[in-house]
């Protein structure tokens, strides 16, 4: 599946470097999609800007790897289907 402007995706969160705050799942909506780069580009999904959901707030990233694997720190991966 290929990422599309206006998708909600998961985006894991780095969380703190002491570990007291351990990375989160964070909702995304795709505001961007970059062509696609063979050398960095995970699975053959493109990096996407996202605009990320937190409960205190909201934050811009750009260029956002792609992860299959759910959580991976600082990537972005399909929510689950249930």
């Amino acid at each position: 599946m290929q990422p599309t402007i206006g998708r909600i995706v998961h985006y894991t969160n780095l969380g703190d470097a002491d570990g007291r705050y351990p990375p989160e799942a964070q909702a995304a909506i795709v505001t961007g999609v970059h062509d696609y780069d063979h050398e960095n580009a995970d699975e053959g999904v493109p990096f996407v800007d996202l605009h990320i959901f937190y409960r205190t707030g909201d934050f811009h990233m750009q260029r956002v790897p792609f992860s299959e694997t759910p959580m991976e720190r600082g990537h972005w991966n399909w929510p689950p289907r249930e």
